[in-house]
Parts: C-alpha cells; structure tokens; sequence
C-alpha cells in the first residue's frame, strides 16, 4: 500500500454543538477508540464562541497528539498552527492557503461527485481529496451525491503523485456502511452523526478502526 501523508483511517469531524464541555469527552472517546484526525466544524453561533471552543480542542488534540483540521477557514488554521485545512468549492484558491500554511500543513478538498475538481486540486499540492456525500446525510441534507466509482476514480487518479494524496469519503457514513467504501479505495472516512451521536462514540470508533484494519486497500 502506497503511503499517504494524511493518516488512514476514521476522520472525526465535530458536530455543530455549542457545549463544549459536551463536545471534548466525546472527542477523547472518538481518539480512544482509534480516530486518526479531527477536523473542528462549527456552522452556527457567535465567532466569538467558535473562537473560544477552537482553543480548547486544538489544546485537547496537542495534549493527545490528534491532528487537528480546521474547516473551510485557512487563515484561521493558519492563525492558531492547526495542523492544516480542508477546503470546499467557495472557501479560496488552494495555492492561496498552501502559500500560507507551508509545505508541511494538510490540505484537504471537497470533491462532492466531481472527478474533475480532483484533477485540477491534485496539480496544486494537496493531501487528500474528499468524495461525498456518499450516503444521504442528515448534516447536508441536500448535497450532491457520490458514489463508490467516484472513490475508485479518485484512487485511480492519486496514484501518479508522490506522495500519494489520499482519498477521503465523507456523507452518511457509519460504522455500518463503511465497509463498500473502504474496498473502493478510500483511505480515510469522514463521519460526523455517525461518530459522534453514537450512543458509545469509543465503541463506534473502534468498529471503524478494525474496519481499516481488517480491510486492504
């Protein structure tokens, strides 16, 4: 298996809670049971406490040794030395955010069911390409749909890059339907409800883990 920059694995992404005391055990669980990143995703509320839950999670994810990404805002990542970024279709130019985090930061993008947003991010130094949402999603209700061929299509194209950037599903996945997705190709999924309102985030986590580790790619 071709090494990737980005971790293979389950890829937890924070749920839109505003109580943080609430979102950091979870957090804990999700590593306990194996999560290899986090990307912190906050959607609603104040700046001024999104700013105030970032700073505990990225000191959390320090003190675990837990990668840390931040969603859509790279000057944000840029600003508190995230561990890097992920970038959908409207959040900037990709060189514009490499430019500024350097060559040793994670860049992540939306593909949504694009093959061809994946050519062109691919040309511009990035670490993982992202396909989804994959199954319907109560998070994006309304988002473009992917497919597995979208994975294998993207496996395909990463491969004639080195490092190789890896490929990340994301939308409606659980423990339950991953399997399909990580035979396609995927190295990493991105969960969110399916993680963190699992009524035990570890035991949850840990069912992705052994997925990955069961299944070759």
């Amino acid at each position: 298996m071709t090494r990737t920059r980005f971790p293979r694995g389950l890829y937890g992404v924070t749920p839109d809670w505003p109580d943080t005391d609430r979102l950091l055990p979870a957090i804990e669980a999700a590593h306990a049971g194996g999560m290899a990143v986090l990307q912190w995703r906050r959607k609603t509320g104040e700046r001024a406490a999104h700013l105030a839950q970032l700073d505990r999670v990225h000191e959390l994810c320090q003190r675990l040794g837990l990668l840390l990404i931040v969603n859509d805002d790279w000057r944000l990542a840029a600003d508190i030395d995230a561990d890097g970024v992920h970038l959908g279709r409207d959040d900037g130019p990709i060189a514009q955010a490499r430019m500024a985090l350097g060559s040793d930061k994670i860049i992540g993008c939306s593909c949504y069911n694009v093959p061809a947003l994946a050519r062109t991010a691919l040309d511009l130094d990035i670490d993982y390409i992202a396909f989804g949402a994959m199954y319907p999603s109560r998070v994006k209700p309304g988002a473009a749909q992917a497919t597995l061929d979208h994975i294998r299509q993207g496996h395909a194209l990463t491969m004639t890059h080195q490092p190789r950037p890896a490929v990340v599903a994301i939308g409606g996945l659980t423990p339950e339907n991953i399997a399909p997705v990580i035979q396609a190709g995927a190295d990493s999924v991105a969960m969110i409800s399916g993680l963190f309102e699992a009524s035990d985030v570890c035991v949850a986590a840990r069912r992705c883990t052994t997925l990955f580790n069961q299944i070759s790619s």
